[in-house]
């Protein structure tokens, strides 16, 4: 099983998607990292040698930006955004869309599960 930046990649999938798994690689980024590296991206993990494994081992610390980094990085733009004060940093505050989509209907990923309208709590109070 190949082991990459700390994560281990799937043994039956081809190189190109297994280093998907890695988080800050898609699959453009991936196709490249195997290209540096001179892996076939349609070759699967399983097939991989040990030594193909280290070069892409390699390109990817040299590229860099990769799990633990990137996400404390991405973390400390957002409290940053937060602590200025700005539009943005006040949207992630409150847990709604950063990026100007609707919120009057939709955003229920964002927003959570529906409340109850106070009118139907009332009602249902009155019957018991």
């Amino acid at each position: 099983m190949a082991r990459i930046a700390g994560v281990d990649l799937p043994r039956e999938k081809r190189v190109q998607y297994g280093l998907t798994y890695i988080y800050g690689i898609g699959v453009s980024r991936a196709a490249s990292i195997a290209h540096r590296a001179g892996v076939d991206p349609a070759k699967k993990v399983r097939d991989l040698t040990e030594e193909e494994v280290n070069r892409l081992r390699q390109v990817i610390e040299e590229e860099g930006g990769v799990e633990g980094d990137l996400r404390k990085e991405v973390s400390m733009n957002v409290k940053r955004l937060i602590e200025i004060g700005s539009y943005r940093g006040v949207r992630h505050r409150r847990n709604l869309p950063v990026r100007g989509q609707r919120t009057h209907t939709n955003a229920r990923t964002r927003k959570g599960p529906r409340r109850g309208t106070i009118a139907n709590k009332k009602k249902s109070a009155s019957k018991t």
